[in-house]
């Protein structure tokens, strides 16, 4: 796979991370980060719903900052074992909780919500009467979770944890790091991550539309296109092996 060169947007940390992981197969890859993780304060809501973590049926999180950030809180103020079962959106984050020995179930197949709603074990816990599920997320974000879930019966709560928000850049600081390291790829995590890319491109935009775009889902790929992209590439997967199994199967584009 040498002769990809690959700007990675995730929060710094993920971002380097998968950085190494793509030196080892060859691809070249620069850090820019899009998104920048802000815990919320804990309040009393927050503690209130931790503390009566026994009662949901089934716990959602959503993301690795989630899983984080949702367990010191259980460290404080929860039960020392969750009985329910957990279930996660994509495979990293399940590792997080299975590794505090929590029961976690992920989908196979797609890193998003859509995959995560096929899985008979997340209907089987929302199908006995008045279920409660909790979703741990950052602040806002999709509903399609919660209204499915609602459409079947349950009773959904959200505890939030965490906002993201875009890092300071200076004017023109993204095409200007693509140009002067020769990048011919595009790598967002989240439809967020995608909304800055676009943003912070500005009238660089059309010029960096041309690159090959990898995304995670089929959602985040139809955001691409509808603003103009012209090479997405949906990885099925935020994780490392699925960008890497879409790398082996695009052309690396002549600059």
């Amino acid at each position: 796979m040498n002769g990809w060169r690959l700007l990675l947007t995730r929060p710094h940390d993920e971002s380097a991370a998968l950085a190494s992981t793509l030196a080892e197969s060859g691809v070249v890859s620069s850090l820019f980060p899009l998104l920048e993780i802000e815990p919320l304060s804990v309040d009393d809501t927050q503690r209130a719903l931790i503390k009566r973590l026994d009662q949901y049926c089934a716990v959602i999180v959503v993301s690795k900052p989630a899983a984080r950030l949702g367990l010191a809180l259980l460290d404080q103020y929860g039960p020392q074992v969750p009985a329910q079962p957990w279930f996660s959106v994509g495979a990293a984050t399940g590792q997080i909780l299975i590794e505090r020995g929590l029961r976690v179930f992920t989908p196979a197949d797609g890193d998003d919500s859509e995959a995560l709603l096929e899985l008979p074990a997340l209907r089987e816990a929302v199908a006995c009467p008045a279920a409660q599920v909790l979703i741990l997320r950052g602040e806002g974000g999709r509903e399609l979770l919660a209204e499915r879930l609602r459409l079947q019966g349950a009773n959904v709560d959200y505890l939030e944890l965490y906002r993201r928000r875009l890092p300071d850049y200076p004017p023109a600081a993204l095409a200007r790091q693509i140009e002067a390291e020769r990048l011919n790829g595009l790598v967002v995590s989240s439809g967020q991550g995608f909304e800055h890319l676009h943003r912070l491109a500005g009238d660089a935009w059309p010029r960096l539309a041309r690159l090959p775009l990898f995304v995670p889902s089929p959602r985040v790929a139809e955001l691409a296109r509808a603003a103009g992209a012209q090479t997405v590439v949906d990885c099925r997967g935020a994780n490392a092996a699925a960008l890497l199994t879409a790398l082996r199967e695009q052309p690396v584009p002549v600059l």
